[in-house]
């Protein structure tokens, strides 16, 4: 099991990545927007913003807040928000690739840029680190309280159409073509799956392991990276020691 899939499973177990409520629709309502603006204002027709609306309906977000960001992406005169990357490395060489959601593109790649370099990074060109990353479909099932055997699951998933499977104590990661994202999750839940999510994510082709130092120092510069109201996700390729995933999880 790979310490990068482990870090996941943390991450998601620990809250790493929680922010404070409203801090945290603020982000789902901007992802709403963008999705809607994107394609059809119809969730049914538009899968991105399908995936955008079932994250905000698990984070609890009142349906009038979603109907509100669909039609905030169809006004005349709203707030123009754009999805924009960010790229650069941070301490240890380990890549960082910045998912951001702005009215401001200045302001956004100012406080980014800033808060790489004050934690000890680097910023980078546009395609400086993305070729080391590939677009994926990320779905996870969770295993507790759950009946399932994770072998028979795993066939299932790979029966499917996934690409790949990784078991986790509390949940099982399953990775398909960012295309077929839909296709797959719809099947799994036709087989009585639990799904929590379905989104989408940026997987690396291959992965760094940095010292202690180096890997905590990361995971703070990704905190406050994600702390950042125009940060959607951060994205790196660290790998993580067995030893160092014990501390973390205590």
């Amino acid at each position: 099991m790979s310490g990068h899939s482990k870090w996941h499973s943390i991450r998601r177990s620990k809250g790493v990545l929680d922010q404070r409520r409203g801090q945290l629709f603020t982000k789902l309502a901007r992802n709403i927007t963008i999705a809607a603006r994107e394609g059809l204002p119809d969730p049914d027709l538009n899968f991105r913003l399908r995936l955008a609306v079932d994250k905000a309906k698990e984070a609890n977000m009142p349906s009038e807040n979603i109907q509100r960001a669909i039609d905030r992406a169809t006004a005349s005169g709203g707030e123009a928000l754009e999805e924009i990357y960010y790229e650069g490395y941070g301490p240890g060489g380990v890549a960082l690739i910045v998912e951001a959601a702005t009215d401001n593109r200045n302001r956004t790649a100012s406080d980014v840029r800033s808060t790489m370099t004050k934690a000890g990074g680097n910023p980078g060109e546009p395609g400086s680190v993305a070729w080391m990353f590939e677009t994926k479909g990320l779905i996870t099932i969770p295993l507790d309280g759950q009946q399932l055997d994770s072998d028979e699951v795993q066939l299932m998933v790979i029966d499917a159409g996934a690409d790949d499977v990784q078991v986790e104590d509390d949940a099982i990661e399953v990775y398909t073509a960012f295309t077929q994202l839909a296709a797959v999750r719809d099947t799994l839940r036709e087989l009585g799956l639990p799904i929590s999510s379905a989104e989408k994510t940026m997987e690396p082709k291959a992965t760094v392991q940095p010292s202690e130092k180096d890997a905590l120092a990361v995971l703070r510069l990704v905190e406050r990276l994600e702390d950042l109201d125009d940060v959607q996700k951060v994205y790196t390729n660290m790998d993580l020691t067995d030893e160092l995933m014990a501390r973390l999880d205590t």
